[in-house]
Order: structure tokens, then sequence, then C-alpha cells
């Protein structure tokens, strides 16, 4: 029987009843009860009509108008019904709660709580009662008590998908998002078609970072209301933010493309656009988005790292200048041109700007608090104890590491702290009185502190005062080294170490990174390749394995140390930006960098050697962005190497 049938049925049995009995209040009342439930409240305020009648103070009769003008939104007749009927029957529970609900309608709100407790004093059994006890409840903003009211009704009668939600609402307004979340997904999985609760789900997952979880949801609320412009957008951040960019331009497309007059959505597509390196459309997509919301800072922040991108640089500033001058205290603006002064060899500005990133949460600076003050240059430290810490990557920890004995050269006790990892290998750097790992229980007692990467602000870094040695990191033990150049082998040929990707989740890592196989193009020449790559991802892996003329060691590289030791027994290393970078920099090892076409901040530009490092050569991509040209000049340069080379020697 489908609906339209039911609803027939219902109303065919819901006539008034013929009969001796036909005129009687009571069956008046039941008669009209059933007319107001089949939908038919007029013929159903007939029967009250006919029953008052008869006897003007019958009690179901009197409940029984108060339903009709509560079922025909006439709210303050039906107060006046029930109140009337409640008179006559002070004891039913259900009528209490009728009169509430009514109350509720009128917005007499502290009226419809007492009735609703009423009614529940009397009968703690009505689900529905608590229901709407909490609904006025949460109203009121009255969370907890709205929050116990639900629970009690779902404690009743769990398979409540609605309860489930508005007690969702209520969690959330109190800021227990890790509740809400679970009373939203209940409430999905008693009805998988619950539109708000799906939507109300993946937001609180996204605002969680729980990408993938808020993804499914998003897709779920596509399912059930197909062509939404903001789901579309909403499933587009989430692709973004998991680096699956080629998916979420599809999405990010399909919601411009519904919905053009949206800023969001315009700067959502422009962002897409940007990861993937198409930074004249990404400009032109944000043009769009600016032109929509003038004062939308976050796009003018975005639209200035496409335009650097493109070395633009004068434009970008500008736009870093308008999102600052519109929000002074965003920090992201602030950072993103500290790094783009300072790739420009603007170190004046950029390094008091860079500070502005330990504001940024997407920055990952590791923020510590202490009590002692900040040094940053500005005070004598003679005699003082000082504090460095790292504070980025393991590959900023190397570099800036450089400026320990600068600061024991100022008369100060330096104690250094770094990453577990690099432990060993710092703890022997000059001037540094004691060495710690970020995993020791407790540090000693110190005067003042300076994070590793604010040291070249305290020291007024400029392009021609970088602290730059050839060498400045302790070289690995002796016998370390004879245990490389044991498992090495003969010396009869170049030795290359390789390294060809980074950090999966560094934010640039689809710049920087290549895959081995694409490295191969290189490996054609008469030289020994050593791979320094660890935990290569499984396409590289596979590449890996399968070729014979790459010696894969690294399950033996437990520690910086070990790693130090086998670049110092190589003539050269090749690698992209990351911490083996610094390391064979460090220890005065020649090194090829390959760098993408905007590189990170510390290679600058224009030149093919790097201040910070001597024995360094870099090798970029140029505004085509596509590494094959980079690697057919690493090629010609090694094939220079090899034609110079003689056997055994370092």
């Amino acid at each position: 029987m489908n609906r339209q049938q039911r609803r027939a049925s219902a109303k065919h049995s819901a006539k008034i009843p013929a009969g001796p009995r036909a005129n009687t209040p009571d069956a008046l009342c039941e008669a009209g009860l059933a007319l107001l439930r089949s939908g038919q409240p007029i013929e159903a305020e007939n029967c009250g009509i006919r029953a008052l009648a008869a006897n003007a103070d019958h009690a179901g009769s009197l409940h029984l108008m108060g339903m009709v003008c509560l079922a025909r939104k006439r709210y303050d007749l039906a107060v006046e019904w029930f109140a009337r009927a409640i008179r006559q029957n002070p004891d039913n529970a259900d009528w209490f709660s009728n009169l509430g609900m009514a109350l509720q309608h009128q917005g007499r709100l502290d009226d419809s709580v007492k009735s609703y407790d009423r009614a529940l004093q009397l009968d703690s059994s009505l689900v529905e009662t608590w229901d709407r006890l909490g609904q006025v409840l949460q109203q009121q903003n009255r969370l907890d008590e709205a929050g116990k009211s639900y629970d009690r009704a779902l404690q009743l009668k769990p398979e409540l998908a609605e309860t489930w939600f508005r007690l969702g609402q209520v969690l959330q307004q109190q800021g227990r998002r890790d509740e809400a979340v679970l009373s939203f997904d209940q409430a999905l999985k008693i009805n998988p078609r619950f539109l708000e609760a799906a939507n109300s789900s993946g937001l609180l997952y996204f605002e969680a970072e729980r990408l993938e979880e808020a993804l499914a949801r998003f897709e779920q609320s596509e399912q059930l209301q197909p062509g939404k412009a903001g789901v579309y957008c909403m499933k587009g951040i989430c692709l973004l933010r998991l680096r699956r960019f080629d998916e979420a331009l599809i999405d990010a497309a399909k919601a411009f493309e519904l919905e053009q007059g949206d800023a969001v959505i315009a700067d959502t597509l422009a962002c897409v656009l940007q990861k993937l390196g198409r930074h004249d459309e990404a400009v032109a997509c944000f043009d769009k988005a600016i032109a929509l919301r003038p004062d939308y800072v976050e796009t003018l922040n975005h639209r200035g790292i496409s335009l650097a991108e493109l070395h633009r640089f004068d434009e970008a500033f500008a736009s870093f200048d308008r999102s600052i001058a519109i929000k002074p205290d965003f920090s992201e603006p602030h950072w993103n041109m500290a790094l783009f002064r300072l790739l420009t060899g603007d170190f004046a500005a950029g390094w008091a700007a860079r500070e502005w990133g330990r504001k940024c949460r997407q920055v990952g600076f590791v923020d510590r608090r202490f009590e002692k003050p900040l040094w940053f240059g500005d005070a004598p430290i003679a005699g003082k104890t000082i504090l460095l810490h790292s504070d980025e990557g393991l590959g900023d920890t190397i570099q800036f590491s450089r400026y320990a004995p600068l600061v024991a050269g100022q008369g100060a006790r330096v104690i250094l702290e770094v990453q577990t990892a690099l432990h060993a290998l710092l703890s022997g750097i000059e001037g540094v009185s004691l060495c710690l790992p970020k995993s020791a229980s407790s540090l000693p007692d110190f005067d003042l502190h300076c994070p590793l990467s604010s040291l070249p602000l305290a020291f007024g870094t400029r392009l021609e005062t970088i602290p730059s040695m050839a060498r400045y990191l302790p070289a690995p033990p002796a016998a370390l080294l004879q245990s490389w150049e044991a498992r090495l082998g003969s010396h009869d040929k170049l030795r290359v170490g390789l390294v060809w990707s980074g950090n999966p989740v560094h934010l640039n890592d689809h710049n920087r990174s290549i895959s081995l196989r694409r490295l191969s193009a290189i490996l054609d020449v008469d030289a020994s390749f050593i791979s320094l790559q660890k935990d290569p991802r499984p396409d590289d892996r596979a590449t890996l394995v399968a070729r014979t003329d790459i010696v894969d060691l690294t399950d033996e590289l437990t520690s910086f140390v070990e790693t130090a030791a086998l670049i110092s027994c190589l003539d050269l290393v090749i690698t992209v930006d990351t911490s083996v970078a610094h390391l064979a920099g460090a220890l005065g090892r020649p090194t090829w960098i390959l760098l993408p076409y905007t590189p990170d901040y510390r290679w600058l530009l224009d030149r093919d050697d790097s201040p910070w490092y001597p024995t360094v050569r870099l090798f970029r991509q140029s505004e085509t962005r596509e590494y094959g040209s980079v690697l057919e000049r690493v090629r010609a340069g090694l094939q220079a190497l090899i034609a110079a080379f003689r056997p055994g020697t370092v």
C-alpha cells in the first residue's frame, strides 16, 4: 500500500461513528482524535464542538479542541483549551505535555518548561516530552539541562535520529566536539539519509583535521543532495589538504561552475590550481575572488604566493601588503612575505618578519615556552648561560647550528638542545658546552634562550655576513669511516650518493621531490651510485630493487652519524632539498642540489652556488618547471667529474 492509499484508508477509517453511542462525548472525542491523526482538523473540530454541546465540561473534548487548535497553529486558543482540560483532569501527563508544546510555539519558554516538567513528574517515560523539553532548554541556551533531557529521551528510545542530532548540536555548542561528532554519526547511522547530520559531522571532522572522515561525510551529503556548490567546495578543500590535487580540481571546478559569485569557492579553485603549478590560472581566479570580496585577506595572501612563484615579486609583495593593511595581525602574509624577501636577498626585512611564522598554525615551528627571557642579540651575554633550541626541521637545525660558536664567542656558556636524531651528530660542535636531546627529561638552569632559527636575526645576518665555513660539523669517528670504506669496496670509480625525495608531508614536497625512475636519466654514466634515500616510497622501492647499478646500504644507516660517515667516503652527493643536503654541505662534501623554479628561501635566486655552504652547487629548474633539462646538466657535470677522476682518492 502506498502513502496515498494509506492516507485514504486512514481517512475512511476516521469517519464519525454512527449508532446509539455516536453522540456521546466520549465517542465524539475518540472520533475527533482519529480524524486529527488522519489529517482532518476541521472534521475533528466539528466532533469537539458536538461533544462540548452535549457536555461543556467534558475534559477529553476540551483537550481535543486544544489539539485541533495546535494542529491549525492557533496557539493562543490551544493554550486556553488545554488549561481548561487540565483543570478538569490535573493528573494527565500527555495533556501537560501538549500544553507545553503550545506554550513553546507561543514563545513562552519558561511556562513551556514548567508544563513539560509537570508532565514528566506524572510520567517519566514520555520520550517525546523529554525531547521537546530538551529543545526548549536548548533555545534558552540552558545547554547542560538540554543535554541531560536528550540523554534521557535516548535512554528510553535509542533509535531517535533527530534527538541524536539535536544532542550533537548541544555538545557542539558546549565545545565538546569529539562527543558531538559521535552524536551526529549516530543520527546518520540510524538514518543514512539524514542530510543535516552528514553535513554537521563532515564539518566537525574537517575542523578536527580528520580529513578522510570529513570527505566521506561530504560524499554522503553529495549522494543525498547532488549539485550543491558548497558540498563540492568542501570536498575540494578536503582533497586539497590531502594533497590529492587532481581530484580536488574536479570538485573545486564543479563548485565554481555552479556558483561563480562565491568568493570562497573562487579562492578554493585558485588554491588547487596553485598546488598544481598552474599559477597564471590561479592568479586569474584569485582576482575573481577579490573582485567579489575586496577585503578577502586569505585570498590576497594566496594570490601573493602565486605571483611570487611566477617571480612577479613586486606584485606579490603588494598583495601581501594589502592583506596586512586590512588585517595587521594576520600572520600568514607576514610569514610568506618574509620567505620571499629572504629568497630575493632582502635579509634586513626577511629575518624579522620570519618571526611571524611562530603564529602560523601550518608552519610547524616548535614553540617552546620558557620563563627565562628570549635573546635576540640585544643584550650582552658574557658570563651567561644560554639555551639554543631547535624549533624547525632536521635540515634547519643542521644549518643554524653553525651559529653556536658565534654565541660562545660572545662569552656565553652554550647549551644546545636538538632533535634526538641529531644529538650524537651535533654534540661535538665547537663552542657547545653541553648538547642535549629533546627527549631529555629535564634541562639544566640557564639565563637566556634563543630558537636556532632566530639566530640569523640575533646576529643581523646579511648576505655578505653569513657565517660560511667549509665545514663546521665534527668529523665522524675514524672507526666508522674505515667500516664504511670496507663496505663500499674498491674506490675505482667516482662514488656518488643519491637522494631523490624528502618528507612527503612537507608542504612543498610535490615540487622538490622527484621519482627514482626520473632520476635514472643520469645513471647511465660510469660511476658508482650509492643510495642515501631513507624510507623510499613504494614505487621508488620497486625501482630500487630492480636496479643493480645502485648500491643500497640504507638499512645500515641507523643514525645521522652513520650517514655522515658514509657521505664522508663519497666523492659527491646529488640530492633534492632535504636534510641530507644540509648534512653533506655542513660536512664540507661536494654536493649538488636539484631545486624547483622557486626554491626554499635559503637557496636564493639566479646563482649556482650557496653562500651558506661553499661546497654546494645548485641545479635549478627554469621557468618550464621540469627536471628534464636539470638532469641533463647534472649528467654533463657528472661526465666531466668522471673524466677528471683518479682512482683511490676521496
